[in-house]
């Protein structure tokens, strides 16, 4: 009986100490695997603002042959192609991205006056590569909302809460569009 009981007094600290390595093991796999699917996704949203921040020049170009006195809106659009280049973070991001659809919504309307651009073949190709990324980013967005929930979610839970301080995981900013007026996802049907 007493060799049971030795035995059971260091068996009992390792089977412990096991499961404590096990849950820390796990719950670091899955905050790392987690934070990759964050970093992953945000860089979808990259791509697909920069696909469409490199479509701008071309529907400026095309839309100026028309509105040569547009000037402002011209200039709103290349300062917001520049902050969108320049951006570091989440909420830069998501504040460039605010900037764009702003200057985007301006161009748009001027296009409106214009007829004879709407009927531009040029024009229509660049409007339906300009919708296809828009669809683009917000499934982007969607998807990277989907992989900071589930991170943030994980950083609070037991057992992985301890993991994560330890490892310094923070809490991760979701993609938000900035100005509630640009909350709209413009327009960029020109069908007349």
């Amino acid at each position: 009986m007493k060799k049971i009981i030795i035995i059971a007094c260091f068996v009992t600290p390792l089977l412990i100490l096991g499961i404590l390595g096990l849950t820390y093991w796990t719950s670091h796999n899955t905050l790392v695997k987690l934070d990759v699917a964050c970093d992953t996704q945000l860089s979808e949203i990259d791509n697909m603002l920069k696909r469409r921040a490199d479509l701008m020049p071309n529907l400026v170009n095309t839309v100026k042959g028309y509105a040569k006195h547009e000037k402002d809106i011209f200039i709103g659009i290349a300062e917001a192609r520049a902050k969108i280049g320049s951006a570091k973070t989440v909420k830069q991001k998501s504040m460039a991205a605010s900037m764009m659809d702003s200057a985007l919504s301006k161009l748009l309307v001027v296009v409106e006056r214009y007829p004879d651009l709407k009927a531009n073949q040029n024009f229509i190709r660049l409007q339906d590569e300009l919708t296809g990324t828009e669809n683009r980013i917000a499934v982007a967005r969607t998807r990277y909302n989907g992989a900071v929930k589930l991170y943030n979610t994980a950083i609070r839970q037991m057992f992985k809460s301890i993991v994560a301080n330890m490892q310094g995981y923070e809490k991760r900013d979701f993609f938000e569009i900035e100005n509630p007026a640009d909350k709209e996802v413009p327009k960029v049907d020109f069908a007349t």
